[in-house]
C-alpha cells in the first residue's frame, strides 16, 4: 500500500487510519494509525542485528527504498506483549518529520474512514498502561481500536528524536508581560515538553488544551470574558500553536473556526504536528494557519511565534 493523498478539503474533521492487530497467545489487540503516516505495508524482511540498539523492541534493520537502511521495531515487544509469529504478520513502514522508521505488526486489516469526533481520549489508566503511546479510541462493530502515538514511541526509543529547544527564543513579552498562548496537543507528553521548554525563556505563557474541541470551548470562553471586560481578544491571549490530530476535533478545523470568527482571527495560528510537510502544507494554507511547523523543530516554531505576535501588535 502506497501512502494515499486524502482529505482533499482541509478542515472537515476527518482522517484516514490502517487497522492492524497485535496477537497475544489468547487476545488480539486491534490499533490503528493516520494514513498520511503510513509510507507502505510490506511482507516481513529478514532484519541484521545492529550495534548498540537502544531499545530491546529494535529487531534490527533492513534495506528499504534507494539503498536506505531502515531500522525495524517489533511494535507487540514495545507494548510489552508477547507475540507469537504468524504467517500473517506485516511491516509498516511510517515516515514522520523525515525519519523513516518500519513497525512489525501481527496483520493488518484495513483502512477506515472516520470523524475526529468518533475519536474518544484515552482516560489515565489506559494512558499509563500503554506508556504514553495512545493518544485516541475509536469504537468499530464489535471491537475497539486504540490510535497508537507513534511519534511518542519513535522519540522513546531514541531519545534524540524528542522535541527540543536549543537556544533562547527571542523576546515575545506584552508591554513587559509574558505573551499567552493557547497550545492545543492531545499528548500529555507533547503538552509537557512544549510548555516547559517555551516556558522557560520567560518570554511565553502557556496555557494548554487536550484536543481541538476543548481549545475552541476555551477560545469561546475567553472572547466573552474580553468583550464583557471591554477588551479584544488580543489583549488577555497573542497566539494559538495547535497539533493536527486530535480528538474530537482535529487542528484543521480549529484553525479554519478561528479564522472564520470576527474577533478570534486576528489571532496568529502555527500548526505543529509530524504530518505536515511538502505534500501536504496546502491543507493549512486553505483553512489560513500563520505558520507550519514539523515536530520536534521547536526553535524555529518559538522564533516565527516571536515574529508572528509582534507582526499582530504592528511592531
Amino acid at each position: 500500500m502506497s501512502q494515499t493523498n486524502i482529505l482533499l478539503e482541509s478542515g472537515t474533521n476527518e482522517l484516514e487510519i490502517v487497522e492492524f492487530y497485535i496477537d497475544e497467545p489468547n487476545y488480539r489487540g486491534h490499533y490503528g494509525i493516520n494514513v498520511s503516516k503510513v509510507v507502505e505495508i510490506i511482507r516481513t524482511q529478514p532484519a541484521t542485528a545492529m550495534p548498540q540498539m537502544r531499545h530491546p523492541s529494535v529487531k534490527g534493520a533492513f534495506p528499504h527504498r534507494d539503498g536506505k537502511v531502515v531500522a525495524l521495531v517489533d511494535l507487540g515487544a514495545y507494548l510489552g506483549k508477547v507475540r507469537p509469529a504468524t504467517s500473517e504478520e506485516k511491516i509498516i513502514v511510517t515516515e514522520l518529520n523525515g525519519i523513516v522508521t518500519a513497525f512489525l505488526v501481527s496483520g493488518v486489516n484495513r483502512i477506515h474512514r472516520l470523524s475526529w469526533k468518533d475519536v474518544e481520549e484515552p482516560g489515565e489508566f489506559l494512558q499509563n498502561m500503554s506508556r504514553y503511546s495512545i493518544t485516541g479510541v475509536v469504537r468499530l462493530e464489535n471491537r475497539v481500536v486504540f490510535l497508537l502515538d507513534i511519534e511518542h514511541v519513535v522519540a522513546d526509543i531514541d531519545p534524540s528524536l524528542a522535541i527540543q529547544l536549543t537556544s533562547v527564543p527571542g523576546d515575545a513579552s506584552v508591554a513587559g508581560a509574558a505573551a499567552v498562548v493557547l497550545h492545543a496537543d492531545d499528548s500529555a507528553s507533547i503538552r509537557n515538553l512544549v510548555k516547559g521548554l517555551l516556558e522557560k525563556s520567560g518570554s511565553f505563557k502557556i496555557i494548554q488544551a487536550v484536543s481541538g474541541e476543548d481549545a475552541w470551548n476555551m477560545l469561546e470562553g475567553m472572547k466573552k470574558r474580553a468583550a464583557g471586560d471591554g477588551k479584544g481578544i488580543q489583549d488577555i491571549l497573542q497566539a494559538v500553536i495547535t497539533d493536527i490530530e486530535m480528538p474530537r476535533m482535529d487542528g484543521l478545523t480549529l484553525c479554519r473556526k478561528i479564522k472564520e470568527d470576527p474577533e478570534l482571527k486576528r489571532l496568529p495560528v502555527a500548526l505543529f504536528s509530524s504530518i505536515i510537510s511538502q505534500t501536504l502544507q496546502h491543507k493549512g494554507v486553505a483553512v489560513g494557519a500563520d505558520a507550519q511547523f514539523t515536530k520536534p523543530d521547536l526553535k524555529t516554531l518559538s522564533e516565527k511565534l516571536t515574529e508572528l505576535i509582534a507582526g499582530s501588535r504592528g511592531e
